[in-house]
């Protein structure tokens, strides 16, 4: 059954970073507030938001009185620990909720839930010693890659084993008890799909975007991306099925790999706005931000169209220092997040430049 909530309710947002904040002014231009929960500090959703609660995720008091002062709850991203979102879901509705994030949390769980529903994945296996380790490469063979069952991102937790390399000293770089040895996927690129899904179990999806790392973090994503059509329209099923399957209640990015034959390979998922779909704020009728406080806030999905083709670019470190050239370029739209520090590899903002569709 739909909670629909009226303007000027409170949306409570666990987690602090851009993407809160994102969502916060998302929030505040449909009339809602938004109360942050994080344990840090001089965070960017607070600067844009009502009310901040400074307090670990294991405070029970604290999360007890955060869930009475508001009207719902979400995330802005997948690491909150799952026991503080059921204390806080007994009193205030969490979206999307604790099972939701136990699956996503955890890589093994993850591509076990996909595998289960009929999605394909690249070759894996679960690793928590050497033993299993020396194991699962005789099944999967070299090169492949040792990720951290959990809390890995942007490439941290996670080291290639190739040909000559020393599986001990790879298992100690991870320096994890719980992984998976995941084999390497020829692909011709990684796309991506956000698929948002309302109270009431309507889906809808925003076009599939082509993504470029450097140095395992997101540099450019495109949109759209440069994919056949029926490539791009089969993505936008995979990324519905796994909404409805997986009972989401919210966004998520989907991020995959096209193979030559065209085949996709799912590789991630993320419950909650992704950096993919940052190019929706300004390409889109409505953004991923939007769209989230639509879903939990019991209000119709907006729509997905795509009004411009877009780049959407990351500023990591010292390229945020190039803002008054951006502002100065017809077309692009700048993004900063308001963070006091800048260091090597953090995400500083972003720009999306925008492309006019020849068919509007």
């Amino acid at each position: 059954m739909t909670r629909r909530l009226s303007p000027n309710s409170t949306i409570g947002i666990f987690g602090g970073g851009q993407l809160g904040r994102m969502t916060a002014m998302a929030a505040a231009r449909l009339g809602y507030k938004c109360h942050i929960y994080a344990p840090e500090s001089d965070i960017p959703a607070s600067q844009v938001s009502a009310r901040t609660t400074r307090a670990s995720y294991d405070d029970a008091a604290a999360l007890a009185e955060f869930a009475r002062s508001v009207d719902v709850v979400t995330l802005e991203f997948e690491n909150i620990p799952v026991e503080a979102v059921r204390r806080v879901d007994a009193i205030t509705p969490v979206h999307p909720g604790a099972g939701v994030l136990e699956i996503c949390q955890d890589r093994i769980r993850e591509k076990s839930f996909l595998n289960g529903i009929g999605i394909a994945t690249a070759p894996w296996a679960e690793v928590t010693d050497l033993e299993s380790l020396q194991a699962a490469e005789a099944k999967i063979g070299r090169p492949t890659v040792l990720k951290s069952a959990r809390f890995g991102y942007d490439g941290k937790g996670q080291a290639a084993l190739r040909e000559g390399d020393i599986a001990v000293d790879v298992l100690a770089a991870v320096g994890a008890d719980s992984c998976i040895l995941e084999g390497f996927v020829d692909f011709t690129c990684e796309v991506s799909v956000m698929v948002a899904r309302g109270q009431d179990g309507e889906t809808a999806v925003w076009p599939a975007v082509e993504n470029h790392h450097v140095k395992h973090i997101l540099d450019t994503t495109v949109a759209p991306a440069g994919v056949s059509p029926g490539v791009a329209s089969k993505a936008g099923e995979i990324a519905r099925h796994i909404a409805r399957e997986i009972g989401l209640v919210g966004v998520m990015g989907v991020e995959m790999f096209v193979t030559p034959g065209g085949d996709l390979l799912v590789n991630e998922m993320a419950p909650r706005p992704h950096n993919s779909g940052h190019w929706t704020i300004d390409a889109c009728l409505t953004s991923q931000f939007e769209q989230l406080v639509r879903i939990v806030c019991g209000l119709p999905l907006g729509s997905t169209e795509r009004h411009s083709d877009a780049v959407m670019k990351n500023l990591i470190g010292d390229d945020a220092d190039a803002w008054p050239e951006i502002l100065a370029e017809p077309g692009a739209f700048l993004h900063l997040y308001g963070k006091a520090e800048t260091r090597p590899g953090r995400k500083m903002g972003h720009v999306t430049r925008l492309k006019l569709r020849k068919d509007k």
